[in-house]
């Protein structure tokens, strides 16, 4: 009978437990998600529903018009987002192909001053961002590369961070995979074409993913740069709802929907490579 009741409180601890973990991780669901809550609940909102004291949780009219003017063939919206989107794709593509190169180079040829070249990199990373920012804009005027949407874009292909994580999971790749490559004819580049970067998916599409993001979140590079409307980005584009001479907050959360909708799409149909990525990286905790 002892043992019985013994077993009945340990399952009963192990219910509450269970019970417990999934409660704060729904309150932790609910307040990740409270931000795009708002969003949309304001997106669909007139500007006196959303300054009004009155809180009103959803509109019992929605006003599909603040997304219907975004949409309309003379809004800067949408070409915003094209800029955007190509801004992001290629940089990202552009990216990951010299940092994935320059990360195998220095994870597997060997050569005298091989560390101190991965020293020297890392230590760029200590300097603020701040610092490089005028010498950057001077270098991208003087080849004329301004209100281009290619002087958004260059300087952005240079990544040590995304460098060094390619460096870390290529350190940790099978070398017996890459000899099976050269035993069966391939050269340097076919092994780390043909080999190695195809079974490096997860760690890619992981790194491809934070650039995307990055890219497409940037703003104030694009907007020192992209001064014509014509290479606006979609967070370029959004400053302008609300300013000194403008304040349309309907337009402002209609937009930021839009802009929304790319990023968290594209997180969850790679969610799970970006997982797998985070494990071959390297980087244990």
């Amino acid at each position: 009978m002892a043992r019985t009741t013994d077993a009945h409180r340990r399952r009963a601890g192990r219910v509450g437990r269970r019970v417990a973990l999934y409660a704060v991780l729904i309150g932790l669901s609910l307040l990740f998600l409270l931000p795009y809550y708002i969003i949309l609940r304001n997106a669909l909102s007139t500007r006196a529903q959303i300054t009004g004291f009155q809180w009103v949780w959803f509109p019992s009219h929605p006003d599909w018009s603040n997304l219907a003017d975004l949409l309309h063939a003379s809004s800067p919206v949408l070409r915003a987002m094209l800029n955007s989107a190509v801004i992001a794709t290629v940089q990202t593509v552009a990216q990951l192909a010299v940092a994935a190169t320059a990360g195998y180079g220095l994870a597997r040829i060997g050569y005298r001053h091989a560390n101190k070249v991965f020293l020297l990199l890392l230590g760029t990373l200590m300097v603020p961002s701040a610092v490089t920012f005028v010498p950057t804009f001077a270098v991208v005027a003087a080849l004329g590369w301004i209100n281009t949407l290619l002087g958004i874009i260059m300087p952005g292909v240079f990544s040590v961070f995304t460098m060094f994580i390619f460096r870390q999971a290529f350190l940790d790749f099978p070398r017996d995979l890459e000899e099976a490559g050269r035993l069966d004819g391939l050269g340097p580049w076919g092994v780390f074409l043909r080999v190695v970067l195809p079974n490096s998916v997860g760690v890619t599409v992981a790194l491809g993913t934070i650039s995307f993001i990055w890219s497409w979140n940037g703003f104030l590079w694009p907007l020192v740069v992209g001064q014509d409307e014509s290479t606006w980005t979609i967070q370029v584009a959004l400053s302008t709802f609300l300013n000194s001479y403008n304040l349309n907050l309907p337009g402002l959360f209609a937009a930021s929907l839009l802009s929304v909708l790319p990023v968290m799409l594209l997180f969850l149909v790679l969610q799970r490579h970006i997982a797998q990525g985070v494990k071959m990286s390297g980087l244990k905790g």
